[in-house]
């Protein structure tokens, strides 16, 4: 059932942002949910708040549901890059992504789709993309949603840690998802090779098709976040939490219980 135009009971801060929530999220086709693009926002917007620039960038951007989110959160000076092969369903789909993006208020200056395979590209060149803006090409919050193979999602990871700002967020797409198993593998996987990195944050699904994402970072951003994502968001906050064996992280969801025992 479509939720246009309704009052929903979280809100990410920014009004740009939380208006394109409400009232038109459901008219760009895409799977990522109005829970996880308010979660995302709220964090795009306290970032600027503790004074971490840079840009946004997404892999898999499809028709541009979660990017817009994203990229109305910008900052003055900030950008948005969207990398995808714009090919599926058929060829006219770059053509609908940049109509989206002007009738929902994001103008051209203001982001780069770029029309490629990931894996085509490196680091160099989403500098290069972004660095006739200002930071330097840093991209402050990575959305990947990607090919969903172990292989791809590490490359993926692989491209966005060499991107990142120091204090910036990766956010991990279709996480627990029972289609594909094996990403939480590849996420296990890496993060024992990045042990200065942690989970910050579980948001979780709000049905199969708007799957869990995880927000990861260096450990020492977790604190400017973490509290913060508690108390914000104290009735979406499953407060047993998450584990990962060494730490505990935030789950968040939209309705937050424990399995009743019949």
């Amino acid at each position: 059932m479509s939720t246009r135009g309704r009052h929903l009971p979280f809100r990410s801060g920014n009004l740009a942002v939380d208006r394109y929530i409400a009232e038109s999220y459901d008219t760009v086709r895409g799977m990522s949910s109005r829970f996880a693009a308010t979660i995302c926002g709220h964090v795009i917007r306290r970032q600027s708040e503790h004074g971490i620039k840079g840009h946004i960038a997404e892999i898999g951007t499809f028709e541009g549901r979660f990017f817009i989110a994203m990229a109305l959160g910008l900052a003055p000076g900030e950008h948005a890059l969207g990398i995808d092969t714009f090919d599926w369903p058929n060829a006219g789909l770059l053509d609908l992504f940049h109509s989206h993006c002007a009738r929902l208020g994001l103008p051209r200056e203001r982001y780069t789709a770029i029309k490629a395979n990931v894996r085509r590209l490196t680091a160099a060149d989403i500098r290069r993309a972004l660095g006739e803006h200002v930071l330097g090409g840093q991209v402050r919050f990575w959305h990947i949603d990607g090919d969903h193979s172990r292989e791809a999602l590490t490359a993926d990871l692989a491209l966005a840690e060499a991107t990142l700002h120091p204090q910036g967020m990766i956010c991990l797409d279709d996480m627990l998802h029972p289609g594909y198993p094996l990403l939480v593998v590849a996420v296990h996987e890496w993060l024992e090779r990045h042990p200065d990195w942690r989970v910050l944050a579980v948001i979780d699904r709000e049905d199969i098709v708007a799957a869990a994402k995880f927000l990861i970072c260096h450990k020492d951003v977790v604190a400017l976040f973490e509290q913060d994502l508690m108390t914000t968001f104290k009735a979406q906050h499953w407060v047993l939490g998450s584990e990962w064996e060494r730490y505990f992280c935030v789950v968040l969801t939209p309705q937050p219980r424990i399995a009743e025992v019949d």
